[in-house]
């Protein structure tokens, strides 16, 4: 008896439309030519929910949320580019979910524009970054 690697569509012999990729369950979502394009989520080798949101060539693009592995929180909702945290997007504390950083990213690092920076939920900066630096408080 073999083991189910992937249950879904098929387009022209290569992934298409939805489907699930398993080992356990890695990721469930749309494929096209093969490769993740659309929505769909990501989990942990274990089965816990790493990812929701978009894709596309096999990489996260657009919106989605990313969560943590130690008790499943929410850690990032935003905005990607091939992979990256790009854009805007807000990152939150994995403990308790408060709000940690709201601002623009840049390949997956705090970037250049407005940002905002809490602490316990409270602001403690607002104001511009440059190169993923604080540079003046507005």
């Amino acid at each position: 008896m073999g083991v189910l690697l992937y249950e879904g569509e098929f387009i022209k012999g290569k992934r298409g439309g939805k489907g699930k990729e398993y080992g356990k369950i890695i990721y469930e979502g749309e494929f096209l030519e093969g490769e993740k394009n659309g929505k769909g989520k990501e989990y942990y080798d274990d089965g816990k929910l790493i990812f929701e949101g978009e894709y596309l060539n096999d990489k996260r693009n657009r919106k989605g949320k990313e969560y943590t592995y130690l008790n499943g929180a929410l850690v990032f909702e935003g905005e990607y580019l091939n992979g990256e945290r790009n854009v805007k997007g807000k990152e939150y504390n994995s403990v308790n979910g408060s709000i940690k950083f709201e601002g623009e990213y840049l390949n997956g690092k705090r970037w250049n524009g407005n940002g905002k920076e809490y602490r316990s939920g409270k602001l403690i900066f607002e104001g511009e970054y440059l190169n993923g630096v604080k540079k003046s408080a507005i």
